[in-house]
């Protein structure tokens, strides 16, 4: 039966109260604002994200039973742990080993090496730049003595993975690089797989650890250095760099050039220096204000340990091969370029028959194979503004490298060639090279293989040791 008129539901009137908002727990809406911040970057850096994830799983596949235990070298977790505990050398009674150790010794008032037995007042050091311990401060602080060091530099790979394409994407999006994603993302993997950082990275142990350390700093120091747009943050990241692998001050002229003379007419911006300084030395001024507080740390440090500002250890090597040669010729000298240029550019892989087998040199690789991709930047297809600030970084750079005292045994390849291995693929990227070009195709895939082969193949310091 129909409702009458009078019994019908009278119509929702305009003045009606508004319905009651949703009752939202206390902390919801928080976590709701968390949650879309957290989305929107994961929709921002997905490749990167993949590209870390993808580095990492293949990085920690190859490290195999190296990634579940600390390595035999992990000097930078006990430097680490010393200062947690407030002192700032190493406790000698729980060295791991006594290699690459600084050993000093009061003499009569003075710092002096130590020679023949270790003695009760000697104090020992990490005789390398400090800044990977500090890094690894939070962990140690947490796990103590016992802090994996190769999990730790395997995780350290694939970030540096990530951060060599945010550094090719911030350059392709400004305009300074001619690569599309797929370009990139295909060069930030030559670097985790067709260059020396693959072995490297796998390792653990001090020396491959501040190596490739380093090649994640210099990713951040480089994206903030072009055209000195952050010179603040490019100097905090370039003195991180530079108290991580030593060498990598000389990168220090990319962004003096980026902040002097960014081109593309340079002469005339040289020229005109003089009526125009204040913006130049405003930014150089900036940056020196972000590289000092860690450099002042680590002088005052290096003075207290060694007594010299810029002496970080070696030539205070507890018992080491190469400290009858640093007496005689010091830690830098032409007599070592000769050796040094044969490790890495003319040693090449032992060959036998019976039985078949392939050999590598401890001493160096030369990086025509390790990195087949350097026969390119000789004949580049473009200059764009970049090619010079960066090939005179990579010629700065190599040179510490060159005329060291050591060549960097034990090694695969010449390991050295890490500190400038991200301007040379930067090199290649504003080469203009095709990726597609069957010479290049030929040069990736050999590089990929034959850094296949070291990261199986190579047996350093752990292996060594513990037999593994």
């Amino acid at each position: 039966m129909s409702r009458s008129p009078s019994q019908s539901s009278p119509p929702e009137s305009s003045s009606a109260a508004p319905p009651e908002p949703p009752v939202v727990p206390p902390g919801e809406g928080k976590r709701g604002v968390v949650g879309a911040a957290w989305r929107m970057w994961l929709a921002a850096y997905r490749v990167e994200v993949v590209l870390f994830l993808v580095s990492f799983a293949v990085l920690a596949s190859f490290s195999s039973q190296r990634f579940l235990r600390q390595s035999a070298a992990p000097h930078f977790v006990y430097q680490a742990k010393a200062w947690l505990e407030g002192r700032l050398d190493v406790d000698p009674e729980v060295l791991p080993n006594l290699e690459d150790w600084a050993c000093v010794r009061e003499v009569a008032g003075t710092k002096t090496r130590c020679e023949g037995r270790p003695r009760p007042g000697d104090r020992w050091y990490v005789s390398f730049p400090s800044f990977p311990a500090v890094v690894m401060l939070p962990f140690v602080a947490l796990h103590g003595y016992q802090f994996n060091d190769t999990s730790f530099g395997v995780i350290v790979g694939a970030l540096a993975v990530a951060l060599f394409y945010a550094l090719l994407r911030f350059l392709s999006k400004e305009g300074e690089l001619a690569r599309e994603r797929p370009e990139n993302v295909t060069l930030a993997l030559v670097l985790a797989f067709g260059t020396l950082f693959f072995y490297a990275a796998i390792r653990g142990e001090v020396w491959f650890s501040a190596e490739v350390m380093g090649v994640a700093f210099t990713c951040l120091y480089a994206r903030n250095a072009v055209r000195a747009h952050r010179p603040v943050l490019a100097g905090v990241f370039f003195s991180m760099a530079t108290l991580t692998r030593t060498p990598l001050l000389f990168a220090g002229l990319f962004f003096v050039l980026e902040a002097v003379c960014p081109g593309p007419d340079r002469l005339s911006q040289l020229k005109a220096l003089g009526a125009h300084w204040k913006p130049v030395a405003r930014k150089l001024g900036l940056f020196a204000l972000g590289a000092a507080p860690l450099a002042l740390l680590a002088a005052a440090y290096n003075v207290y340990r060694f007594g010299h500002p810029g002496e970080f250890g070696h030539a205070f090597l507890y018992n080491n091969r190469v400290n009858a040669d640093i007496d005689r010729l010091g830690l830098f000298n032409l007599a070592y370029l000769s050796r040094n240029l044969d490790a890495a550019f003319l040693k090449l892989p032992g060959v036998s028959l019976h039985p078949p087998r392939l050999t590598y040199d401890p001493h160096g690789l030369s990086l025509l194979l390790t990195l087949p991709l350097l026969v390119f930047l000789l004949v580049p297809k473009t200059r764009p503004r970049l090619h010079w600030p960066v090939w005179l970084t990579v010629a700065v750079t190599a040179l510490p490298g060159l005329f060291y005292q050591n060549t960097g045994y034990m090694q695969f390849g010449f390991r050295f060639s890490l500190d400038y291995t991200p301007y040379l693929l930067l090199l290649f990227a504003l080469g203009g090279w095709s990726l597609r070009h069957r010479a290049v195709v030929a040069a990736l895939v050999l590089g990929v293989l034959v850094n296949f082969w070291g990261a199986v193949a190579f047996r350093g310091y752990t292996e060594l040791v513990r037999n593994w």
